[in-house]
């Protein structure tokens, strides 16, 4: 007798539901996953960024959803701003303004439709959609908008010994337990290495510039993956999706006409 078991969609998946059980449903905030697509040191693949965003974003959402949350995960956006990648094959890059013109329609929709709560699940570090949220906040002021940069939710200090800025151990880890078939093997880590500015400000980081990647790093890594293991990623994979969880359910709750105490 077969054992297997039919994978039933997941309703808090929009590209897994479907029209005879989505109409039913009454949705009150979208997970926008957001990543890249670009090099990740010499054994993690171009899709780190936006394989790591919608694991994270579906996790969350379906934590959140066993405690009622009616939370909806939107298609993943693979893209994000490369600006600084360019010299480096095929990372590519979508700009702050193509950026904002998606979230603007992305917006428009979840108004008609009612959905007053988005909440960006960022996995690269170019986007910034603080002043995003800002602008459409004025366009669209019965939405509530924001951002979060899962591998900020949680202190990583304490799940690695350098989680390192790209590709290094926090998301080589946390790689190695969601895809692992998608890593190299050790073997072909690259150390990570990378320079900084050598002026002053730029270096203490009080002014800010675009880096070029390629004069920065020879491997496109920032910061050491060696001590990376899956059962690490584990443990801060499963942190980060309680604690974005608990954020999405009060999200759900929240009364946009009192959010200030």
């Amino acid at each position: 007798m077969s054992t297997n078991k039919t994978k039933r969609p997941r309703p808090y998946v929009l590209s897994e539901t479907n029209w005879k059980d989505l109409k039913t449903q009454d949705f009150t905030v979208a997970v926008l996953p957001w990543g890249a697509t670009e090099a990740h040191n010499y054994h993690l693949p171009y899709g780190t960024d936006h394989y790591l965003a919608e694991k994270v974003a579906i996790s969350s959402a379906g934590k959140a959803w066993k405690q009622g949350a009616r939370v909806i995960v939107l298609p993943t956006i693979p893209f994000g701003v490369n600006t600084g990648q360019i010299a480096i094959p095929l990372c590519m890059n979508m700009n702050p303004s193509t950026q904002y013109a998606v979230l603007k329609d992305t917006v428009q929709v979840l108004a008609h439709h009612n959905i007053k709560k988005l909440v960006i699940v960022n996995a690269h570090g170019g986007n910034n959609f603080k002043h995003m949220v800002r602008e459409l906040g004025l366009e669209f002021p019965s939405v509530f908008c924001c951002a979060v940069n899962w591998w900020q939710s949680v202190k990583a200090e304490s799940f690695f010994e350098e989680p390192g800025d790209h590709a290094g151990e926090l998301e080589t880890a946390t790689m190695l337990f969601l895809k692992p078939e998608l890593v190299l093997p050790p073997e072909h880590w690259g150390q990570g290495k990378s320079k900084s500015f050598k002026i002053k400000g730029l270096k203490e980081g009080w002014v800010s510039a675009q880096r070029q990647w390629h004069k920065v790093s020879e491997d496109t890594g920032v910061g050491n993956p060696k001590m990376a293991t899956k059962d690490k990623g584990e443990k801060f994979f499963n942190a980060v999706t309680t604690q974005i969880a608990s954020f999405l359910e009060e999200i759900h709750s929240a009364d946009l006409n009192d959010m200030y105490e």
